[in-house]
């Protein structure tokens, strides 16, 4: 028999190395760099790192956060990537249990984690994430339905009920895509024009379409107003403690999506079902 604790610490530990594989693509992505060649180095002094050296989280301790051969202060960022992607398998588990919702947004989770840090160190969101995330969006569609209902709908007023599963889930993952990416586009559009600067990066409209795939248009839309008020709040709560204006601050909107991203993937329906039972 299998002790309960057994999945959990499997997942927390998988997570771990997901984690540290992330922090690879984290920073070598938005260098053009290969994720797999070379072998993993301090970027200061380019030795290699053992194995020993490169067990996540507790290398990190032992190591008090230097590196062995230069004593070059590594980043905590590399210790909480590690964390909190354990975590995070942890948190499917136990909202999804040990099923195949569990690995897609295990894997949504990844490629979120990824952009989320990637955008807040650089103001970047690398098109070697969001593209191939996008198809990856498409792919599970096929094999865990996305669940958003919009595809059902629009089948029936096209006259198409009785549908396929797999056509329902794949109209929920492109309706998702173009809801996210495109408000995020149209939003970016008006800005624009009022304002005559860019006020949205193309990078946010792709990230928002590879999230649409996942989490089809009502979770994507979620995840773009939770972003926008905690965008909001936090955002003006810096100025106003650090007095900036809006000038001199840019602020990394990928970063709220991503994390908005990974609430609506984990408790979203929950929300809505809580939001139309209180409120319709």
């Amino acid at each position: 028999m299998i002790p309960p604790y057994f999945v959990p610490l499997f997942l927390f530990i998988f997570g771990l190395m997901i984690g540290s594989f992330l922090n690879v693509c984290i920073f070598r992505l938005p260098r053009g760099e290969s994720v797999v060649l070379p072998r993993s180095h301090c970027p200061s002094c380019n030795h290699l790192i053992t194995a020993f050296d490169n067990v996540p989280l507790f290398s990190y301790l032992l190591l008090h956060g230097k590196c062995r051969y230069c004593q070059t202060r590594i980043s905590p960022l590399y210790f909480f990537v590690e964390l909190f992607t354990a975590l995070l398998f942890v948190s499917l588990y136990t909202v999804f249990g040990f099923t195949l919702l569990l690995a897609k947004f295990a894997l949504f989770g990844a490629l979120m984690i990824t952009l989320i840090v990637t955008d807040w160190q650089t103001r970047l969101l690398p098109d070697r994430i969001t593209f191939p995330g996008m198809v990856f969006g498409m792919v599970v569609s096929q094999v865990v339905p996305v669940g958003d209902g919009a595809g059902f709908f629009l089948a029936r007023m096209a006259g198409m009920a009785g549908v396929p599963w797999r056509v329902d889930s794949l109209l929920d993952a492109l309706l998702g895509a173009l809801a996210g990416g495109g408000l995020l586009f149209l939003l970016g559009e008006v800005y624009f024009r009022l304002r005559h600067k860019e006020g949205m990066g193309f990078g946010d409209v792709k990230m928002m379409a590879l999230a649409g795939f996942f989490l089809g248009p009502k979770l994507v839309l979620l995840t773009i107003w939770l972003a926008a008020v905690s965008g909001a709040v936090l955002g003006g709560g810096f100025l106003l403690l650090a007095r900036k204006d809006l000038k001199s601050f840019e602020l990394p909107f990928g970063s709220f999506l991503g994390v908005a991203a990974l609430f609506s993937a984990v408790w979203g329906k929950g929300l809505w079902q809580w939001y139309l039972g209180r409120f319709l």
